[in-house]
């Protein structure tokens, strides 16, 4: 099964290198894959599989996490429904 990911990122963040850094990780494992990137909403890095929204950045304040990614795309291309992907632990938050 063909399989589809789309990432919206804020360029205006400089979220691009989070795409491209994505991207490195996602493509040598996945050859097979369409993957789209674009520009979008301030603040967004919104991850689509086949059209299914699996990480939003806008609800999680968090980046994916590209292995648990990498696994969903797998399950896409054997036919399983895209399930909600994992997130990256948030670091550089500080609370005072």
């Amino acid at each position: 099964m063909s399989v589809e990911v789309d990432v919206e990122f804020c360029g205006t963040c400089g979220y691009f290198k989070q795409f491209e850094e994505l991207s490195k990780h996602i493509k040598p494992k996945h050859p097979e894959i369409t993957l789209n990137g674009h520009e979008g909403r301030r603040a967004s890095f919104e991850v689509k599989v086949n059209g299914t929204l699996v990480h939003s950045k806008l609800s999680t304040l968090a980046y994916p996490d590209y292995d648990d990614l990498s696994q969903i795309i797998t399950e896409v291309s054997e036919g399983k429904e895209p399930r909600s992907c994992k997130q990256q632990p948030i670091t550089s938050c500080s609370v005072v």
